[in-house]
């Protein structure tokens, strides 16, 4: 896969009709969350989206989907969640009201499902972009495809996991 991996910006940016991102992970280890994640463990709310911690995502999200970008967003969870699953329900009405459609879907709901091997941003459905990270959580190098069977195989799985997920608005976590 090449190395030159767009940023988040330039990915949506890019955008016509569709940004898919799939997450996979139980707990993510992202610096820009770290001070966030700990407000929330101390019972603050993690949920306005003036925040820093939100205010350039929610810009982004908008201006995304103010250009009629279907933004799509599921999640595997295993369950019972994690603290930091319970921190992302915690927040997403954020995203949601940003503009995104989130759903949830419990990983042993998915072990049929042909899934890559790492979370993914899929864009029109003729790019992809990796969101590697270590066994810790903390990203790594992202990847980046135009390669149309991994583009395929994305799709698939997106579209089967959002299928069988629940909407966010109904989801809640155990």
């Amino acid at each position: 896969m090449p190395r030159n991996v767009p940023s988040f910006d330039e990915l949506l940016d890019s955008a016509r009709s569709s940004a898919l991102h799939l997450e996979m992970r139980d707990v993510y280890t992202v610096d820009g969350e770290q001070a966030s994640f700990a407000a929330w463990r101390r019972g603050e709310r993690v949920d306005d989206p003036e925040s820093a911690h939100w205010r350039d995502w929610v810009a982004l999200v908008r201006r995304t989907t103010g250009r009629g970008v279907q933004m799509r967003r599921a999640r595997i969870v295993s369950v019972p969640v994690t603290d930091y699953i319970r921190y992302e329900h915690a927040g997403t009405s954020v995203v949601v009201d940003a503009g995104e459609q989130v759903r949830w879907l419990a990983r042993s709901e998915a072990s049929d499902i042909a899934l890559p091997g790492n979370d993914f941003w899929l864009i029109d459905g003729r790019a992809v972009r990796f969101n590697v990270f270590t066994g810790d959580g903390v990203p790594a190098e992202p990847q980046f495809s135009e390669d149309p069977r991994v583009t395929r195989l994305c799709a698939a799985a997106f579209e089967e996991v959002w299928r069988r997920a629940v909407p966010h608005e109904d989801y809640k976590v155990s």
